[in-house]
């Protein structure tokens, strides 16, 4: 079936599996994200991208960011942060702060700190780059991922 390359882009991926990770910065401010992927082992790096929204500027701006690589258990929290409403960052989410300030959730697969090394505008979005310097390792188990817009916990 042929259609526009833009309609048929957003249903080819729509069809792809990623995982989820939410990605979060002092403010405290942040974001669900299904397009985190590694770049380097040396240096240890990453990407991703940002669309353009109040948490994704603020995000933008940061000198440095965690990137909370979900499971299972974290598919409430990656809806609500996928939107612009509903409680963010509360003692009950299971939130503890850096001494920077960024955001690290406790029952993340793993969250990694790091800091931009490059910012690419692309269209409407932005890929970032950043080179990782901290790694903290939560509870192994399960996975969560983001397929044809919704998110599915495997135990």
């Amino acid at each position: 079936m042929l259609t526009s390359v833009s309609t048929g882009f957003k249903a080819a991926f729509r069809r792809y599996p990623t995982g989820v990770a939410i990605i979060t910065a002092a403010g405290p401010v942040g974001l669900t994200a299904s397009s985190v992927a590694s770049v380097s082992v040396d240096p240890p790096a990453l990407s991703f991208s940002v669309m353009d929204s109040p948490s994704a500027q603020a995000l933008l701006q940061a000198p440095s960011f965690v990137v909370n690589l979900l499971g299972p258990s974290s598919a409430a929290l990656a809806r609500t942060f996928a939107g612009p409403h509903g409680p963010r960052f509360t003692p009950d989410q299971g939130w503890e702060f850096l001494p920077a300030g960024e955001p690290v959730l406790t029952s993340a697969l793993a969250s990694l700190r790091g800091t931009p090394l490059r910012l690419v505008p692309v269209g409407t979005s932005t890929v970032i780059i950043a080179e990782i310097h901290d790694v903290f390792l939560g509870p192994p188990g399960g996975r969560l991922v983001y397929h044809d817009r919704d998110f599915i916990a495997q135990h």
